[in-house]
């Protein structure tokens, strides 16, 4: 993947600064280390910090067609591009380079805004097409790769990263928006669409964007598909299981495609130990496999991690997430996120993409989707759960089955109790269309209670639910539980969290390209036709996937009780404030000037937090809440971000403005 970044103006007065652009380019080194480029004319700029994977030598951005009057930025990676190319080259186009960036140029040249129906990858690009006058956007079907934009003054500006933009310094100071703030307290994560900042948007996935001096028109080409059940497959779940296994080789093998040495991040979890497992099974008996390790048994899965390389016979690599270092690197993963994040889970992540980045590798497969397209998350299993005790209130076995769902919860009265207190915080009608979340929602939004009396007051009436079911399909409430609450699910903690705050912004900070085989939309479309009850099978979540992998796994792998992936909160941040990296942006009177929180509650939960004093689930969101909010605001509104571009060597140098290509 690489970092992208342009500035459009409709005048087509050629008034667009080289240096600017060139700002904006330089804030994105990070995604882009290997090579840079740039283009201009009288209406565009075109920027590209290139991560060279496939064909080193000639890649460079942007590219151009034939007669240079069509000019493309590629992020991430089109893995059907072989193919494709065959064809086009059958139809007369010719190519330079060896690269899909080109492929997908010469497709746009032959099939318009319609190219993206035809592409398998994850992706971000910007497409300049000369004679039309035209800046054509598209983002992937899942969002792996992200777009941001803004307009002002005339001016569209798009990029990889929010700080892209605030680099070029021709927009107003920038702002959080209360609005979004609401969504994330909500929700984890804003609507899609919307990031923290005022008038900063993201290019939602599976759309397109075209900009030119008529306006903008926005496009879905996809969208997360949905299968009534008079239409599900009526395949059994073996011969369902062979063909999942089927797609899920190929969205492998074409996943490995790349010019330099692809590895896998593993876990020891069912999913990612899959991928693995099919790489050095089928592809590569030698990739090199990385998991990071905690210093709490409840975090840690290195035994498993280790179970699995020796049973494949492959070399793994460790990283240790100490606490100290998950404290530490904190500030500078908000700055990345560009987001406040209401858990250090993204801190590992960084941490062990850093250590990939020194070993020498610059791409990794990873297990991110399974559990949102097969049914892995213990949110779907509650949905259901709750579901049958709504509908059989006497059933003798409604504590057994939460007892199953939950057996680390009924160690103790204490815990039990807090079960019932946090699901009466959920919807009494399982019809109702968050019935699935809206517990978690409902808890997560008691960290509200630490806002300003200022923040309140600009909200107002405002509901982030309302806001979201305005966005729903027109079906929506017709669908199933498991249905809906896999469509929450991946429109929003998928797309917005764990591919953005978690996925690329942790592994591209240090120039690591992740690539993710369940998230192959053939795959996501064919388990849409499958039922519900297939899925999560009894209580049994994945079903589908573990009787895929029953003969590629050991059953310690396949059988194991799901482990959630988590990173400590209140043992990373303890006795730690107050060092260089958080005593400015979280004392009483930075606080109080960010105006977001109330600085008396925050100071008292700071305080119960170094005294060593047990913090709650709720309380252990809003630390992280508070201080990444902290941060983000000293870093991104106080300060600004800035990056001098006057000393970038430009790979590829064309300015058709001065007649100059370089």
């Amino acid at each position: 993947m690489c970092g992208i970044a342009g500035i459009f103006d409709a005048r087509g007065e050629g008034r667009i600064a080289t240096s600017r652009l060139a700002s904006m380019v330089a804030s994105l080194e990070h995604r882009g280390p290997d090579e840079k480029g740039i283009y201009l004319d009288e209406h565009v700029g075109l920027g590209h910090a290139r991560l060279s994977i496939i064909d080193l030598a000639t890649g460079a951005q942007p590219i151009h067609n034939e007669d240079k009057t069509v000019w493309i930025l590629l992020n991430g990676e089109i893995y059907n591009y072989p193919e494709l190319r065959a064809r086009l080259e059958t139809k007369g186009h010719r190519f330079y380079t060896t690269t899909d960036t080109e492929v997908l140029l010469h497709l746009y040249e032959e099939k318009g805004p319609a190219c993206v129906d035809e592409l398998n990858g994850q992706f971000a690009f910007a497409i300049w097409d000369a004679p039309k006058k035209s800046l054509f956007l598209a983002r992937d079907h899942f969002g792996i790769c992200p777009l941001y934009y803004t307009e002002h003054d005339g001016s569209f500006l798009f990029a990889s990263e929010v700080k892209a933009l605030l680099a070029s310094r021709l927009l107003p100071p920038p702002a959080l928006s209360p609005r979004a703030l609401d969504q994330i307290f909500t929700f984890w994560t804003t609507l899609p669409g919307v990031t923290a900042f005022a008038n900063i948007h993201q290019l939602e996935p599976g759309h397109t964007l075209t900009i030119n001096a008529r306006g903008r028109q926005l496009r879905k080409y996809w969208d997360i598909p949905y299968c009534p059940s008079e239409s599900y497959s009526q395949a059994g779940p073996g011969a369902i299981s062979e063909q999942v296994m089927a797609l899920l080789m190929d969205a492998t093998r074409i996943r490995l495609r790349a010019d330099v040495p692809v590895g896998s991040y593993l876990s020891g979890g069912l999913d990612s130990s899959g991928i693995t497992a099919l790489i050095a099974q089928h592809f590569n008996k030698g990739v090199c496999t990385f998991g990071v390790r905690f210093e709490e048994e409840e975090f840690d899965e290195g035994g498993f991690q280790n179970e699995m390389a020796a049973y494949l016979r492959i070399e793994h690599r460790e990283l240790k997430a100490r606490n100290a270092l998950i404290a530490e690197a904190f500030p500078r993963v908000v700055r990345h996120c560009e987001t406040p994040v209401l858990r250090t889970a993204p801190v590992p992540m960084f941490l062990l993409s850093r250590f990939v980045h020194e070993q020498g590798i610059k791409v990794v497969c990873t297990g991110e989707g399974a559990d949102e397209v097969f049914g892995g998350y213990d949110i779907f299993r509650e949905a259901l759960v709750r579901q049958f005790v709504l509908r059989q209130p006497g059933s003798p076995h409604r504590a057994r089955l939460f007892e199953r769902l939950y057996p680390q919860i009924f160690r103790t009265p204490r815990e039990k109790s807090s079960l019932r207190q946090f699901m009466a915080h959920g919807p009494a009608n399982a019809r109702e269309p968050f019935f699935s979340h809206l517990v978690r929602w409902n808890n997560t939004a008691r960290i509200k209670r630490f806002f300003s009396k200022d923040l309140r007051a600009k909200l107002g009436g405002y509901s982030a639910t309302e806001e979201l079911a305005r966005t729903l399909p027109a079906d929506f409430e017709r669908r199933d539980t498991l249905s809906k609450a896999q469509y929450l699910e991946d429109k929003l903690f998928l797309s917005n969290y764990l591919l953005t705050s978690q996925g690329d912004r942790m592994a591209m900070a240090n120039s690591v390209e992740i690539r993710p085989p369940y998230l192959d939309f053939r795959i996501i479309d064919f388990m849409s036709r499958v039922s519900p009850m297939l899925k999560i099978l009894g209580l049994d979540e994945k079903h589908i996937l573990k009787r895929a992998f029953k003969d590629v796994l050991p059953p310690s792998i396949t059988g194991r009780t799901k482990h959630p992936y988590r990173a400590p909160i209140q043992k990373a941040f303890v006795g730690r404030l107050q060092s260089e990296g958080f005593r400015d942006a979280l004392s009483e009177k930075k606080i109080r000037e960010a105006g977001i929180f109330d600085p008396d509650k925050a100071g008292r939960l700071f305080r119960k937090l170094d005294s060593g004093e047990s913090t709650s689930e709720t309380e252990g969101m809003a630390i992280s809440g508070i201080i990444s909010t902290q941060l983000l605001a000293e870093e991104f509104i106080k300060a600004r971000p800035d990056a001098a571009g006057n000393d970038i060597k430009w790979d590829v140098y064309v300015d058709k403005r001065a007649g100059r290509v370089a």
